[in-house]
């Protein structure tokens, strides 16, 4: 699949979790996507062998049951018939629906799977699924149905849309419709897409705010006359974690230019001196997760999987993503931790003897507040971060009869990823918030290119006025700017 604005967003071309989110965002009219001669090849060369080797053998839910009915057979009479029965029952998730981001989501990876040619599924439903993202339309998906063994609610949902039975969103006066088959039902619902489509999303999304968060660091860094000594590169040769690394490189590289002079302390608190050590785990596990979702969203984990090359069918555990929910519960806990060295910094922002300001950045008589209330807003967002680090992968599941016995949870994992992107953005919007009032007041401009650039573009667009006053304005840009921020970091 490419989008025909020469980005790659397709089997075999990589598809990554910047493609999904690009056209499942709606960037849209901006980015279109069509279905090359290979993928569509691949489909079609699947679907052939699905139907020969279900002429002469047993197959998971095209000539059985599913679940605990696996060792039922369909009757001949019933081959027409038993698919679209197994679409409607098991369309029976609950709560309200998903993001519309979501639904667009689920239909990119959906797409980009059955390309993929393990499904089997009859390649004709490719055609009328690429209608449907490029109509910018969504699935009316319920919240509650997968446990991260398929997204079966979500699937039967989207089947029901191809098939007139239930209404895209929102609904289009010419509604992209397929006949899907009786024997590819199970076929087309056997699959991960909605849990992966979120985790691209999420994984994106924080990939990008934990750049702008070594941006925000160094404004910070430079308003607290912080040592730089703590990004030496000697000190993290001697302890070579990747993310670690990194993030201290980016540092050196953003203060290059910082006049030398000695050390205002002997030793700054964690949130300056421990920045490597907390933030580069949290990068590591972003590019770790990325990483395992754009080996999910590129693979054909299809159960039962069609092999093409060995013209047959293997039946399988493809299906259980624990991968996924693995991965995004750790860099959860990652995240965590770095959100509390954000909060740290911002403690270091509101006191004089780190910035030689009044308390609280306050400019008014005294005892005026300032940014007092920032400290608040940022350790409730901190609270959210903590309270969905809980790992998902610790419940369990004994599901349809005792035959289908566990569950890892990842798209419970998914969704808790998404529901921090906001509080760890409002995290950094209060430290950016902060860091740039108290840069303002001291006078500092800093002087290595990027940093000067991002510090311009900040102090352009925040507020000038620091008399006491409603700060949930200034929040809300500074949440806007922080991916204008993070395409400034070097490197990224």
């Amino acid at each position: 699949m490419r989008s025909t604005d020469g980005a790659l967003t397709g089997w075999l071309d990589v598809a990554g979790v910047a493609g999904v989110t690009s056209v499942a965002s709606g960037i849209s009219g901006l980015v279109r996507v069509a279905m090359g001669d290979a993928g569509r090849q691949r489909a079609r060369a699947a679907a052939e062998v699905a139907a020969y080797v279900t002429a002469r053998r047993k197959v998971y839910g095209r000539t059985t049951g599913v679940g605990a009915n696996r060792d039922l057979p369909v009757g001949r009479a019933d081959v027409a018939g038993h698919g679209l029965r197994l679409v409607r029952s098991h369309a029976g998730g609950g709560g309200p629906l998903i993001a519309a981001e979501l639904g667009r989501a689920l239909l990119v990876v959906r797409v980009n799977q059955i390309a993929a040619g393990g499904s089997g599924v009859d390649p004709g439903v490719l055609d009328a699924l690429i209608e449907a993202i490029n109509d910018g339309l969504s699935v009316p998906v319920p919240v509650w149905g997968a446990i991260g063994t398929g997204d079966l609610t979500a699937l039967t949902v989207t089947a029901l849309c191809l098939l007139g039975e239930r209404d895209w969103v929102p609904r289009p006066a010419r509604p992209p419709r397929f006949a899907l088959a009786s024997p590819d039902a199970l076929a087309f619902l056997s699959s991960n897409a909605a849990t992966i489509g979120e985790a691209a999303l999420a994984c994106h999304d924080l990939g990008e705010l934990l750049q702008a968060a070594i941006m925000v660091a160094a404004f910070s860094q430079l308003a607290v006359d912080a040592s730089a000594e703590p990004y030496a590169a000697p000190v993290h040769a001697a302890r070579p974690h990747p993310g670690q690394q990194a993030v201290a490189a980016t540092m050196r590289r953003l203060l290059a230019t910082r006049a030398a002079g000695p050390a205002l302390r002997v030793q700054d608190p964690y949130g300056y001196r421990a920045l490597p050590q907390v933030h580069g785990p949290a990068v590591d596990a972003a590019g770790h997760a990325t990483q395992i979702v754009t080996s999910e969203l590129n693979a054909a984990a299809e159960n039962p999987l069609i092999d093409v090359v060995g013209q047959t069918v293997w039946h399988n555990g493809n299906f259980h993503t624990a991968y996924i929910g693995l991965a995004l519960d750790a860099l959860r806990a990652a995240l965590f931790q770095t959100s509390a060295l954000s909060a740290a910094r911002l403690g270091t922002l509101v006191e004089p003897a780190f910035t030689t300001l009044a308390p609280f950045l306050a400019t008014d008589p005294p005892p005026s507040s300032g940014v007092m209330i920032l400290e608040y807003v940022a350790q409730s967002a901190i609270a959210d971060i903590r309270r969905q680090a809980a790992p998902a992968a610790l419940g369990s599941a004994v599901l349809s009869r005792g035959v289908e016995e566990h569950a890892g949870f990842s798209t419970q994992s998914a969704r808790a990823t998404t529901d921090i992107v906001q509080a760890y953005r409002i995290v950094l919007a209060c430290e950016l918030v902060a860091a740039v009032r108290a840069m303002r007041l001291r006078g500092l401009r800093p002087a290595g290119p990027a940093l000067a650039e991002a510090y311009e573009l900040a102090a352009g667009a925040l507020p000038a006025d620091t008399s006491d006053r409603p700060l949930d304005g200034d929040l809300a840009v500074a949440q806007r700017l922080l991916p204008s921020l993070a395409a400034l970091v070097p490197g990224s």
